[in-house]
């Protein structure tokens, strides 16, 4: 039986109710209605839970290295970790840093977080930052070492969020690349991207950050 709420003044179409409204008009309705409204009330739940899920985050936070473990690698497991170690003496990493809190915004379902270099990793050289880490289950798909692989000094921040895109970590409305031509470091396999050329800074060191 099909609803004629409209009818009846007292009534919404329970296409309009939200959650408790439905429990407080439950006993107007018969059995083919409570059917329908049961699925609904299903399908309306989880998709509270999905914006809830999806509104988890929306922010660029900063943590320091005793926090690393907890935050990035232990993660939950369905959630994009992106992480910046960055130093406040770098251009680079400033501007890394303002294209990430936009980023966060736009993307509050990832985990957006930046670390001071020096809090997580002993002796890491300038040319190593900034440093961009993607981490899901807790392991690192892909990442930035250095202001090349980061897109340059001009990057923009639209740039910026067709890399993450192309890994996965964001699901992306930009229908093209807005800097064609380009190689992006990051699609390659981590085991294939060069070391940073650092005298005291080994590649295993951005893999696994020093806790100090």
């Amino acid at each position: 039986m099909v609803l004629r709420l409209q009818k009846e003044a007292e009534v919404k179409p329970y296409e309009r109710m939200n959650l408790k409204e439905l429990e407080e008009a439950e006993d107007d309705f018969d059995e083919a209605d409570r059917e329908a409204i049961e699925k609904y009330r299903q399908q309306r739940l989880q998709e509270w839970k999905c914006l809830q899920r999806r509104q988890k985050y929306g922010e660029l936070r900063e943590i320091c290295g005793e926090q690393y473990v907890k935050e990035v690698t232990n993660a939950p497991e369905d959630v994009w970790v992106i992480i910046h170690l960055y130093r406040s003496s770098i251009p680079m990493c400033l501007l890394i840093n303002k294209h990430l809190s936009l980023l966060a915004r736009k993307f509050p379902e990832v985990k957006f977080l930046k670390a001071a270099v020096n809090s997580c990793i002993q002796n890491y050289h300038d040319s190593c930052l900034p440093t961009l880490l993607v981490y899901k289950t807790g392991e690192i798909k892909s990442r930035f070492i250095g202001v090349t692989q980061c897109g340059g000094i001009h990057l923009k921040v639209e740039e910026l969020e067709w890399k993450l895109a192309e890994v996965g970590a964001i699901e992306t409305d930009l229908e093209e690349n807005p800097k064609k031509g380009i190689v992006n470091m990051m699609t390659l396999p981590v085991q294939n991207i060069p070391a940073c050329e650092a005298t005291n800074t080994k590649s295993s060191d951005v893999m696994k950050p020093h806790i100090i």
